[in-house]
């Protein structure tokens, strides 16, 4: 497993080694050892360990998010889309943060088999760019209704790059506030 820097630290792309030939591919998409090794132990001291599987599988134009738990059941994840290609982005809501309100965005797709770990205190969004896209992520605390929040993808105080195209969106999303109308739930550094 490769680690890529983002722009804003402790949001990583994560590149596993892809073994191809002529009958297909194979890849180990998660090892828990490795993860210790390279990102839970070196950044947070201890193991991030994940409890949740989620899959959701959407068409063009779905603009899911920006979605967060509070504490004490606030999420670190690790995204990927193992089918099409979406725009992913990650939001920082952790007052106190060099990057508070700025935002991290990453391409992901079937092709490039790249995935982006997202720490406590982010909120997490993506927009499917193929005819349909098979989105899936592992979470380190279990979904909890009540402890659900979320932000406007559409805020543009955030200036996230999304592309000029019908968006299709819950009712839900729809309804999301501001980032500055949120309230503060996260502080830096989330560990």
């Amino acid at each position: 497993m490769r680690i890529l820097k983002t722009d804003i630290e402790d949001v990583l792309i994560l590149e596993a080694d892809v073994h191809g030939d002529e009958r297909g591919y194979f890849i180990e998409s998660f090892s828990q050892r490795d993860f210790d090794r390279e990102v839970s132990f070196p950044r947070y001291g201890h193991s991030i360990v994940f409890v949740q599987d989620n899959e959701s599988k959407s068409c063009k134009g779905v603009l899911r998010g920006l979605h967060f738990q509070r504490p004490p059941y606030a999420q670190a994840k690790i995204v990927a889309c193992v089918q099409g290609r979406i725009m992913d982005y990650a939001v920082d809501m952790r007052v106190g943060s060099p990057s508070y309100g700025k935002h991290v965005c990453a391409e992901l797709s079937e092709d490039n088999h790249r995935q982006l770990f997202i720490p406590k205190g982010f909120a997490h969004g993506y927009l499917t760019l193929s005819d349909t896209a098979l989105f899936r992520y592992k979470c380190d605390e279990f979904y909890h209704p009540e402890s659900e929040g979320g932000i406007d993808i559409l805020d543009p105080a955030l200036e996230l790059q999304l592309p000029d195209i019908q968006y299709i969106m819950s009712p839900k999303d729809k309804n999301w506030g501001r980032l500055a109308d949120s309230g503060i739930v996260f502080t830096y550094p989330e560990r």
